[in-house]
């Protein structure tokens, strides 16, 4: 299953094509969003597939790993943050408006829902687009995430940073937003609390008390601390929660 196909997709919204590369021959459909690397092919390369293989081979998922432009959204700070969440947004339509679309063909079913998945910075992808667009979403595994944007805009906060703010927009979640969350989607938050999981540990246990508070469908998954921010310990944790929904 490590061959995998890789594609590059037109986007409109970046105005140049986008690697993908796609995992499994049938099965339900999972969007894999990467780390700060930002890389496609890093599922691949850090052995995501071979720990996931079991489950693409007996074709109960297919994995979607798009490359992301995280550094000049995040992680670059030398980036005035109001042009860097500009470029988040852009990622958001090139999701919503590209990939979305070409899985649902892909898969052969128009209406088709799909999982979301990441680890680190990619764990933070997952929730909010889970938490932004349940209908499409019903299910997001989030690995060792980071969920206080304006940790990454120098405290920088403007309407659109709200809005890809976990911690910030889900306390104030009320009436049909609230509901559509509610109704729609389950979030699985993953965190280990060993070495490198300084602030990971933190924003996940706060975001899952505000899903508490909210009445929001998740689980809560809080792992010792011999599990640290490290591949070996989100391949253990990508094959448990994958294999409880899916296998």
């Amino acid at each position: 299953m490590g061959v995998g196909r890789h594609l590059m997709i037109p986007s409109p919204a970046f105005g140049r094509d986008i690697h993908l590369w796609q995992y499994g021959w049938y099965g339900e459909p999972v969007i894999v969003f990467p780390t700060a690397a930002g890389f496609a092919h890093e599922w691949n390369a850090q052995g995501m597939i071979e720990a996931l293989a079991p489950l693409l081979g007996a074709g109960k998922i297919k994995l979607y790993c798009p490359e992301s432009n995280v550094s000049e959204a995040w992680t670059k700070k030398d980036l005035d943050p109001a042009f860097r969440i500009g470029r988040h947004l852009v990622y958001e339509r090139f999701v919503m408006e590209t990939l979305v679309p070409y899985i649902r063909e892909d898969c052969r079913l128009p209406k088709a829902r799909m999982s979301v998945v990441g680890a680190s910075l990619g764990g933070m992808y997952a929730a909010n687009f889970a938490l932004k667009f349940p209908e499409t979403f019903p299910w997001s595994l989030s690995m060792s995430g980071r969920y206080l944007a304006t940790e990454f805009t120098a405290g920088f906060n403007s309407q659109d940073v709200y809005f890809n703010n976990p911690l910030a927009y889900v306390p104030n979640l009320v009436g049909d937003a609230l509901e559509r969350v509610r109704r729609n989607t389950h979030l699985v938050m993953v965190c280990g609390t060993g070495k490198w999981e300084e602030g990971c540990i933190e924003e996940t246990i706060a975001l899952c008390d505000r899903f508490e508070q909210k009445g929001i469908s998740h689980t809560r998954d809080i792992w010792g601390r011999d599990s640290i921010h490290d591949w070996n310990w989100w391949k253990k944790q990508a094959v448990h929660h994958l294999g409880r929904r899916f296998g």
